[in-house]
């Protein structure tokens, strides 16, 4: 079939009834401030989107056992034996602080020369909206579904998924046997491919702390007593390699190697460069890994230790020649198929005490298990196809993807087939200034979602 312009997707978005009306229903969601890190809107906005669904017909629950109420919607087959496809999405968004540039106010939907803007437009309430949009637009025509779909909305996303397990644990015999899970959101790349993945990578955060004195000693002293500074830096050096090789025995061990198809799919479709980094975010550093497979390969698949910030001693303006008492850093380790994020700070515990480092103090403070699909199910390979006849440019599939969420979680509860595809772009401004959308791309993820709908027809 032809493909449609950004400026036809436009039009049509601004003639569609059902697109508009759901498009208003958005400018309130953004408006609604939904924060769990600050405990802020998430009985609200998961009301109000309960109203939504059930106005749309759904059988609605709204559950709030836990911080973050949950929220399911069942749309009804008028066939008892159809298949089923569960929208997973989330209604929380990370903060929009003083510290982020914002052209407008975040929380107020805006439009400029064919893109919307907001915080959570692309993560994740942009999502919610375009796919119910697809649902409505469907039985409007049709008159009923071809397949059962249920949409599943938590409020914690943002915050590690607190309680999500419980919420599926509740709901799983409900859930379970579904065709397809379509994940919370995806892009297009830079070269305009819809990306299509199925996995992320998990991790563990945790504290680190040293104190070596009650007070903080005069540096004279340096040549002959050790610093908290001196010796938790020379503690995290001992666990990573400078080729970024994670040094604690035990790991590598235990991690799930790719298989044939997950590593065709990474040579075929995966864009990441080590030059494409340098001229984004300006490198002053060399890349550890200059090899582009190699590059990939500790990328998508291969755990990594990164510090997330260090604090000991003095900062302020001058001088002051002390050794410090007390240092402390924030560290993580993006996991990979296979870690489990206690035992690999129980490895990292054992490995600070063989190394000589048992004065550190570890405090686990997060973590996620890590998940990855081949995207060899049928109803995969059917969203691929789908795909093709939407985006010009074509499509780019992944197993995973080096960033975190739930789907280990999700799919334990669930065994179900997950993929990941969205309305984003590359410049989407996730969790940063100016969150953004192309009305375009928002309405062909309509158009595909209301195909994939269609697909199901007997």
């Amino acid at each position: 079939m032809p493909f449609s312009t950004e400026n036809e997707q436009i039009k049509k978005f601004e003639n569609d009834e059902v697109a508009q009306h759901y498009f208003e229903v958005l400018r309130t969601l953004i408006s609604k401030k939904s924060i769990f890190a600050q405990q802020i809107g998430l009985k609200e906005v998961a009301e109000y989107l309960g109203e939504i669904f059930t106005a749309a017909g759904a059988k609605v629950t709204v559950d709030d056992s836990y911080t973050a109420p949950f929220v399911m919607a069942d749309f009804k087959s008028d066939n008892p034996d159809a298949k089923t496809i569960i929208f997973y999405n989330h209604y929380d968004t990370v903060p929009a602080d003083n510290d982020q540039p914002w052209t407008n106010d975040p929380f107020t939907l805006s439009v400029h020369y064919g893109v919307m803007y907001g915080r959570g437009v692309d993560d994740d309430k942009g999502h919610i909206t375009a796919r119910l949009t697809a649902v409505r637009k469907y039985i409007r025509e049709k008159g009923s579904l071809p397949v059962h779909i249920i949409f599943i909305i938590e409020g914690a996303e943002e915050s590690a998924s607190t309680d999500l397990d419980q919420y599926l644990t509740k709901y799983k015999k409900h859930l379970r046997g579904a065709d397809l899970l379509v994940w919370e959101q995806g892009t297009r790349n830079h070269l305009g491919q819809l990306e299509i993945s199925g996995g992320n990578k998990g991790i563990v955060t945790f504290d680190m702390a040293v104190k070596s004195a009650d007070v903080d000693i005069h540096s004279s002293y340096g040549g002959v007593i050790d610093s908290a500074s001196w010796y938790l830096l020379n503690a995290i050096s001992s666990l990573r390699g400078q080729d970024g090789r994670i040094l604690v025995e035990g790991i590598y061990e235990q991690v799930q190697e790719p298989n044939e198809r997950e590593l065709a799919l990474m040579e075929q479709y995966a864009l990441k460069t080590p030059e494409e980094l340098t001229d984004i975010y300006g490198l002053k550093l060399p890349v550890l890994k200059e090899d582009r497979r190699e590059f990939l390969r500790r990328f998508y698949f291969e755990p990594t230790m990164n510090i997330e910030g260090f604090g000991s001693g003095y900062q302020g303006q001058g001088v002051k020649t002390i050794l410090p008492a007390e240092a402390q850093a924030k560290l993580e380790v993006r996991l990979v198929p296979g870690l489990e994020p206690h035992d690999v700070l129980d490895k990292i515990q054992r490995q600070l005490q063989k190394n000589g480092f048992d004065q550190v103090e570890l405090t686990y403070t997060l973590g996620e298990m890590s998940y990855r699909s081949d995207m060899s199910a049928p109803s995969i390979l059917n969203v691929i196809q789908l795909a093709k006849d939407f985006y010009p440019e074509g499509v780019s599939v992944l197993p995973t993807t080096a960033g975190t969420g739930p789907m280990h979680t999700v799919f334990k509860a669930l065994k179900v087939p997950m993929a990941a595809f969205g309305l984003g772009n590359a410049n989407s401004h996730d969790h940063g200034g100016d969150e953004n959308v192309k009305i375009a791309d928002y309405y062909t993820h309509i158009e595909l979602i209301k195909e994939l709908i269609r697909s199901y027809e007997q």
